[in-house]
């Protein structure tokens, strides 16, 4: 039977089915959702549950006398973070018009401003890989490795959960029905909420409800402090198994990288000095780098009769940075050292740079190199500006020589200030806690910042109302007008939040 052999009367009947089908189908789908809890709208995934209730009652009236001074004092931290916000957002706003009308705009040396200088990263970030599709390591002004996302996007959950959990038990130690606690995904960004009956909210006085609405940012910064102190105690807490001070280990070295090779770095070396500048953490390898690539290249001390019997004649000749090369061997073992005698000032040498350095001392000039009445040059290697050769130890292995800029070699190479005790145990273990501490701090403390600005649809809307509604009572009697006074200073924070956003948009992309 062929569709066109079917009667009229087929046609509608059929219709209706599918109509009808489509209709159950919908409306089964529909109560799946509603008995999960789960709510699907475009870019926007919610679930919330009532499974975490008794929970939550229990944490609200666990030691009531303690909880009501710990959420107090959370209300004296909101009301300053409230206004500490603004102060802080003022002046990274100043700071930025400054540098958009600097013709050479100068290096931020202010570390205070930084948590809202990362939280406008993240928003770059956000936007770009969200609207764009595009990796994180291509947006401008943004660092943040592609293997990263999984600290990044835990470390907001986390922050967002303790946040909203801050909210909970605070509205239940005031006597506010919990409706239940929930978690929501938009588009990529994770979060939490609470779900509290708004009756019993509006019922209670200004500074119940100031207890309620500044412990998020509390609480914020609560796991912001405490992720500190791990990071700060780390080396302490895993005493037992790891061990510090004694040099930086290798936990990964790019592929890209110029120290990968077999004369390079590799995974479980211990660096312990760079030049003559001794390195026992990491700290001390990103210093280290940081004085070699500000300060001119140091020279290595050479014996007058070594010198001649190492060089070799060759063409001296200029480069385009003006700088002077003398090798023109092609040779990936030889290096232009530049040196002078008591006559001339300008003697150059192409010498192997290995047999150069090894077991010689470092120095600046041909003074630092009279030893046992045997004349010596302190002969400096003749390289392109911003380029220097650097001798990276990480015994037992021979000695690295690294020919290029320091920062390359800081960005191309993963290490840890934490050496297992065991060979059993993970060199990466340490490094995993370092991250996630660091992006919890960073995240925790921008969400607390950006959370108690006086803005639309943020906490700080709701603590300044509360607020005014505590101090102005009796200075403004009209609730009209006490309305007015925070409608207008709302409008003002959500001028400067935005203004910061979009100018913060604009120094990391301008970058």
């Amino acid at each position: 039977v062929t569709l066109q052999n079917l009667p009229g009367w087929f046609w509608p009947n059929w219709f209706s089915i599918v109509l009808q089908s489509s209709n159950s189908l919908k409306a089964s789908y529909e109560d799946w959702l509603l008995t999960y809890g789960l709510s699907v709208s475009p870019f926007h995934l919610r679930w919330q549950t009532a499974l975490f209730n008794r929970q939550f009652y229990s944490w609200g009236r666990w030691k009531p006398r303690f909880l009501y001074l710990w959420f107090s004092v959370g209300m004296v931290f909101g009301i300053v973070a409230m206004f500490g916000s603004v102060i802080l957002l003022g002046k990274t706003l100043l700071q930025t018009l400054t540098q958009m009308l600097t013709e050479a705009p100068k290096a931020q040396n202010d570390r205070m401003l930084q948590v809202v200088n990362d939280l406008s990263l993240y928003f770059v970030f956000l936007l770009c890989f969200v609207l764009l599709s595009c990796p994180p390591q291509q947006v401008p002004g943004v660092n943040l490795p592609i293997s990263q996302l999984t600290y990044f996007f835990s470390a907001i959950l986390i922050s967002g959960v303790i946040h909203e959990v801050g909210h909970g038990v605070a509205a239940i130690r005031e006597q506010v029905r919990f409706n239940g606690f929930g978690i929501f995904i938009f588009i990529v960004y994770p979060g939490a909420f609470v779900d509290l009956f708004t009756t019993h909210l509006q019922l209670i006085s200004p500074v119940q409800q100031l207890r309620i609405f500044c412990a998020g940012v509390w609480h914020n910064f609560v796991l912001g402090v405490a992720s500190f102190m791990v990071l700060f105690l780390l080396p302490a807490i895993l005493f037992p198994f790891y061990y510090t001070g004694v040099g930086a280990l290798v936990t990964e070295v790019a592929e890209d990288s110029p120290a990968n090779g077999p004369r390079g770095l590799f995974v479980g070396d211990l660096v312990t000095n760079l030049q003559d500048c001794p390195v026992y953490n990491v700290e001390d390898w990103n210093s280290c780098l940081g004085d070699i690539s500000e300060k001119s290249q140091v020279g290595y001390c050479v014996s007058a009769a070594t010198l001649q019997q190492l060089s070799f004649p060759a063409r001296v000749y200029r480069r385009l940075d003006g700088t002077v090369e003398c090798c023109s061997n092609n040779s990936l073992t030889d290096i232009c050292f530049s040196y002078s005698n008591k006559l001339d000032s300008h003697l150059y040498a192409c010498l192997p740079a290995r047999k150069v350095i090894e077991a010689s001392k470092v120095c600046r000039t041909n003074m630092d190199c009279h030893k046992d009445f045997v004349p010596s040059f302190c002969v400096t290697p003749s390289l392109e500006n911003q380029t220097r050769l650097i001798r990276v130890k990480h015994p037992p292995h021979i000695d690295m020589l690294y020919v290029g800029h320091p920062m390359h070699l800081q960005y191309t190479v993963s290490l840890s200030s934490f050496v297992p005790r065991q060979n059993f145990l993970s060199i990466d273990l340490p490094v995993v806690i370092e991250t996630f501490c660091k992006y919890l701090i960073s995240l925790s403390g921008a969400l607390a910042v950006i959370n108690a600005v006086p803005c639309f649809a943020l906490d700080g809307q709701w603590i300044l109302n509360s607020f005014l509604e505590a101090t102005l009572s009796s200075l403004i009697v009209e609730k009209q007008n006490r309305e007015l006074v925070g409608f207008l200073i709302l409008l003002a924070g959500s001028a400067l939040l935005a203004a910061n956003v979009a100018l913060g948009l604009w120094m990391v992309t301008a970058r």
